[in-house]
């Protein structure tokens, strides 16, 4: 089992940063997406990729990984870059 640790990034269609400071832990697809043939929905058998853990901490997710034998992969956070402009600034 793979999965990967990582910090949810703020939605850029709101203004809000709720949740943003949660580490959330994924499961790695187990097998590829096949279109269903009646319908032509993708979807797969695999259930864990369903799954998504969310934990206060780093540290709290990596525990819980190496408890259960999960073998885990931090994917680090981006720095945030802040583009700080005057509305005034659209008329030069």
């Amino acid at each position: 089992m793979k999965a990967r640790i990582f910090q949810k990034p703020k939605n850029a269609m709101q203004s809000g940063r709720a949740g943003t400071q949660r580490w959330m832990l994924e499961f790695a697809p187990a097998e590829a997406r096949k279109a269903d043939p009646l319908m032509g929905w993708a979807g797969s058998g695999d259930t864990r990729r369903q799954l998504r853990l969310s934990f206060a901490s780093r540290d709290e997710a990596l525990a819980y990984a190496a408890r259960n034998g999960i073998e885990a992969e931090v994917v680090p956070t981006p720095e945030r870059k802040l583009k700080i402009q005057a509305y005034a600034d659209n008329f030069r």
